[in-house]
């Protein structure tokens, strides 16, 4: 092999390698920050488990590609490991308790119940920021409470609603779930069911343009009143938020609808298009016990 030749293979080796860690960078960052499970008796709020289940449902689905997960426990992490996050998942507790972990803000206790030290102000100040610049936030089941008035004031901004003590209610029940007649690609593939589990009804949710009702919730044995338990809010900025207010009970991540919602949601938020069935994944392993129909009871 004459020296041009070879100069010439290293060269393209190097044009080739270059192609691939531009397609690496391409991916769209998932992040998953579940909140440690401070409470709850076993098959409830189940943080870690439910957010492994969809970040297997993401890496193993057969119709969406070009992402890249990655999972944190506990809250979410600095601001240098989220700055190219295309969406942050959190599901964790609320911020009502000392012993219990919200994945963003600290206890409202260990506050003045108004706003937040300064190191905290300023974290918050970077995550808004990441928020404005364009990242979607997806935020499930009691994630959702928050009762301080400064980190009511970025929720509202970032996903449009929050559980507000003595407003908000607390429901566990058999539930026939449907989706609203919006034309939304988060309801791409996705039919009504039926199921157990807790939801957060009565959510607030002020008047807002920005925000598109997707799943509404009766009473399975003969309720009339629908509650909205999931939405999604289009940002200025192009940024997206996504609240289901469901998600207690880990044995659901074996149910196929509500599986496809939450990868359909957080495939939405972090810009993606969503597939016109919705997304296609298998269900976690290994399967569910026997009894898991009694388990969080």
């Amino acid at each position: 092999m004459t020296m041009r030749k070879f100069r010439g293979l290293l060269a393209a080796a190097a044009v080739f390698s270059l192609f691939f860690v531009a397609r690496a960078d391409d991916a769209k960052k998932i992040v998953f920050v579940a909140g440690p499970k401070d409470h709850g008796r076993p098959g409830r709020h189940e943080y870690g488990k439910d957010l492994a289940a969809l970040k297997s449902c993401l890496d193993n689905a057969t119709n969406l590609k070009g992402l890249a997960t990655i999972a944190y426990t506990g809250q979410v992490p600095a601001i240098g490991e989220l700055k190219d996050a295309a969406v942050v998942i959190v599901e964790s507790s609320g911020d009502r308790l000392e012993k219990e972990t919200h994945a963003i803000f600290p206890p409202d206790a260990k506050t003045d119940r108004q706003g937040y030290d300064a190191a905290t102000s300023e974290r918050l100040k970077e995550f808004d920021g990441l928020m404005k610049n364009g990242a979607g936030l997806v935020v499930l089941h009691y994630a959702t409470w928050v009762d301080n008035p400064t980190g009511r004031k970025y929720f509202l901004d970032w996903v449009g609603g929050y559980h507000a003590m003595g407003y908000s209610k607390v429901l566990v029940n058999r539930w026939s779930v449907a989706p609203t007649d919006a034309k939304h690609p988060v309801l791409n593939g996705i039919q009504p069911w039926t199921f157990e589990d807790e939801f957060y009804i009565s959510q607030y949710l002020p008047w807002d343009e920005r925000r598109t009702p997707l799943l509404t919730a009766k009473l399975a044995d003969g309720g009339v009143e629908a509650h909205t338990v999931a939405w999604a809010v289009q940002r200025e900025g192009g940024g997206r938020g996504l609240v289901m207010t469901g998600v207690d009970y880990h044995k659901n991540m074996w149910d196929d609808q509500q599986r496809r919602f939450l990868a359909n949601g957080i495939a939405w938020a972090a810009g993606m298009e969503v597939p016109d069935g919705g997304v296609s994944c298998p269900p976690p392993t290994p399967a569910p016990p026997a009894d898991a129909a009694a388990i969080g009871r």
